[in-house]
C-alpha cells in the first residue's frame, strides 16, 4: 500500500491517476498539523471524470456477478486485515478517537461484505400476464439493470464507512461511480478506492475527484449523464440539490435533531448509558446523535442526576490515546458555531447544566435544560456534543414534542411497557424508532433514512442497491 501521508496524491479519472494544477491541505483537526496535500480538481476535470464514467459504466455492467462479488469480498477482507493501520489514518484525518476509528473500520468491512452478498440478489420475478382477458398465452418477467453513472457525495463524520455505503451497492449492481468525498476528511475515501483497485476492481469503474464542493458538486449534480445522486450531508445543500438536479434519481440523508424519550417505567441505567454514547460519540457529529432527551416527569430528576454524573466522567483529549472518550470537533470553526448556538440558547433562558466550554476545536460535552421552544438549538441540528433535556407530563406529550421538528430521521424510546412502545411507534413521525435504544442505534443492513427534512429514500445495502437499478419488463407473446 502507498504511504498516504508522504506520496504524491492524484485524482482517479477515467481509469487513470492524474494531477491537478491546484492542491489543498488536509489537516488534523486536533492540532491543525498538515497531514498531506491532495489535488483540487477543476470543473473540467469533473467533466472528464463523468465522460470517463460512461466507459466505466459499460465495464461495470459487463462484470459478471461472481466477479463483482469476489472484488467486494476481497476488499472487505483487506479492510479487516488492515483495520489498525487504517484506523490510525482515519483518526488523524477526522474527529474520531482511535477506538471510534477501529469501530468504523469494522462496520466498513461489514458494509462491503453485505454489498458482496447483495450482488447475488439483484434479480426480478415472473409476471402472470394472463391475469387480464385478452392477454392469454403471454409469459414474462421483470429484471433489474444498472442505472449507469452514480454521483456520490460523502461527508466527514464517517469518512470510510459512508463511502462504502455508496460504492458497495453501486459496484454490486454494475454501476460506475463518480465520488466526491468531503474535503476536510478525504483520506478514508482514498483508502477505500485504492483497496478496491487492489482487490481487482477495473479502475474505470470508480472516479475519485477531490476538491471544493462548491466548485465540483454543482457540476456533478446537474450533469445530464449522471443517472443518480447519492448524497449525505446538510439540509440546505440537500434542498439545493433537489432544485438543480433535473430528472435523475436522488437518495439523500440530510440529518436530524434526533429525540430519545425516557418514560416513567424505563430502565434508567440502560437509558443513561445508551444516550451518553449516542450523544457524545464522534464529538456529537452524527446525524443520528441524540440531541433532544424527552423525560417523563416521574423520572426526569433521577435521570438528570445520573446522566450528569456520567457526563462528568467523559475523558476529552488526545484522540490517539486509548483512554480518550471524545476528541475534537472537525474544526475550530465548527466548535465556535456550536459555542454560539449554546450561548444564544442560554441568553434566551436555557440553563447550562454541564460543559459549555470551548478550547480550539475541542468543545466539552454539554447538557442544557429549559431550552426555549423555537430557538435554533431547539429546532435545528446542532451537530456537536450538546444535549437538551425536556420534561413532559405523559407519553402523548413526549411524542408531540419529539415530532415538533422539521426533521424525522430516528427516535429512541425507553419503556418496559410493550403497549406504550407500540403507541410511540405509531405516533412518532420518523424513519426509524429504536425501543430501549437511543436514536443512535443502526445496523448497516437495515433500511436507513427519514421523513420531512431528514431526506429522501433509504440507505442500507439492499435498499441502496435497489435504488441504483432500473426495472425492465419482458413479455413474450406465444400466440
Amino acid at each position: 500500500m502507498i504511504d498516504i501521508f508522504t506520496s504524491e496524491r492524484k485524482l482517479l479519472i477515467g481509469g487513470e491517476w492524474t494531477l491537478s494544477d491546484e492542491t489543498f491541505e488536509v489537516t488534523d483537526p486536533q492540532d491543525g498539523s498538515i497531514l498531506t496535500r491532495l489535488p483540487a480538481a477543476s470543473v473540467a476535470q469533473m467533466d472528464a471524470a463523468i465522460e470517463g464514467a460512461k466507459q466505466g459504466a459499460q465495464v461495470a455492467r459487463a462484470l459478471p456477478v461472481h466477479q463483482r462479488k469476489a472484488i467486494l469480498q476481497r476488499t472487505a477482507q483487506l479492510v479487516a486485515e488492515r483495520a489498525e493501520q487504517y484506523a490510525g489514518i482515519l483518526s488523524r484525518d477526522c474527529s474520531k478517537t482511535i477506538r471510534e476509528a477501529r469501530a468504523e473500520l469494522r462496520r466498513a468491512a461489514d458494509t462491503l461484505q453485505l454489498s458482496a452478498e447483495e450482488a447475488s440478489r439483484g434479480h426480478g420475478e415472473t409476471i402472470p400476464f394472463d391475469q387480464r382477458p385478452g392477454a392469454e398465452r403471454r409469459i414474462g418477467y421483470y429484471d433489474r439493470f444498472p442505472l449507469g453513472i452514480i454521483g456520490a457525495i460523502t461527508p466527514f463524520n464517517d469518512p470510510l464507512n459512508l463511502v462504502a455505503h455508496k460504492l458497495g451497492p453501486a459496484i454490486a449492481t454494475g454501476n460506475a461511480v463518480v465520488l466526491k468525498p468531503s474535503s476536510v476528511a478525504p483520506l478514508g475515501a482514498l483508502l477505500l478506492v485504492e483497496t478496491l483497485l487492489e482487490a481487482g476492481l477495473p479502475p474505470q469503474v470508480v472516479s475519485l475527484v477531490t476538491g471544493s464542493g462548491s466548485v465540483l458538486g454543482d457540476r456533478l449534480v446537474t450533469h445530464p449523464d449522471v443517472a443518480m445522486i447519492s448524497f449525505t450531508g446538510g439540509l440546505e445543500t440537500g434542498l439545493s440539490i433537489t432544485r438543480r438536479a433535473g430528472i435523475k434519481k436522488l437518495a439523500m440523508e440530510l440529518g436530524s435533531n434526533s429525540p430519545t424519550i425516557v418514560l416513567r417505567d424505563a430502565d434508567l441505567e440502560r437509558a443513561v448509558e445508551a444516550i451518553l454514547s449516542g450523544a457524545f460519540g464522534n464529538a456529537g457529529q452524527n446525524c443520528l446523535g441524540v440531541q433532544r432527551v424527552i423525560l417523563e416527569d416521574e423520572v426526569a430528576d433521577e435521570f438528570t442526576e445520573r446522566f450528569l454524573a456520567r457526563v462528568r466522567d467523559i475523558k476529552v483529549g488526545d484522540k490517539r490515546s486509548e483512554e480518550t472518550d471524545m476528541g475534537p470537533m472537525i474544526s475550530g470553526r465548527e466548535a465556535m458555531r456550536v459555542e454560539g448556538r449554546v450561548s444564544e440558547a442560554v441568553s434566551l433562558g436555557a440553563r447550562l447544566l454541564a460543559g459549555g466550554r470551548r478550547q480550539g476545536a475541542f468543545y466539552d460535552p454539554t447538557v442544557l435544560r429549559d431550552v426555549p421552544q423555537g430557538c435554533s438549538l431547539d429546532r435545528e441540528e446542532i451537530y456537536g456534543p450538546v444535549v437538551s433535556l425536556y420534561r413532559v407530563r405523559d407519553p402523548e406529550e413526549a411524542v408531540r414534542k419529539a415530532n415538533d421538528s422539521p426533521y424525522g430521521l430516528q427516535a429512541g424510546v425507553f419503556t418496559r411497557d410493550i403497549d406504550l412502545a407500540f403507541r410511540c411507534v405509531q405516533g412518532l413521525e420518523m424513519g426509524g424508532v429504536m425501543i430501549n435504544d437511543s436514536s443512535d442505534f443502526r445496523v448497516d443492513a437495515m433500511p436507513f433514512g427519514g421523513v420531512k427534512g431528514s431526506g429522501l429514500g433509504r440507505e442500507g445495502i439492499r435498499y441502496a442497491a435497489e435504488a441504483m437499478t432500473e426495472t425492465k419488463v419482458v413479455c413474450l407473446n406465444l400466440a
